[in-house]
């Protein structure tokens, strides 16, 4: 059974995958960088996952890309 939170995860996933990307980092370098391990970045990145991940996670994420985290709310935002 889908969550209603379900797309919010995915679209998170999205914007945590381009900011990723625009920095130049791959799932290792970041999760090395955050303390996570690589398979628990890939599994929120994957777009069809709907892992829920701690607030901490995702402000971990956040200062490792050096964005702000409202940035991963704001999903109708162009890029």
């Amino acid at each position: 059974m889908k969550s209603s939170k379900d797309e919010r995860y995915r679209q998170i996933a999205k914007k945590i995958v381009y900011y990723r990307n625009l920095r130049g980092l791959s799932q290792e370098e970041l999760a090395d960088k955050i303390g996570i391990s690589k398979s628990y970045l890939s599994k929120i990145e994957a777009p069809n996952s709907t892992k829920a991940y701690s607030l901490d996670v995702l402000f971990s994420i956040a200062d490792g890309l050096e964005v702000d985290i409202i940035r991963f709310f704001m999903l109708n935002e162009k890029k």
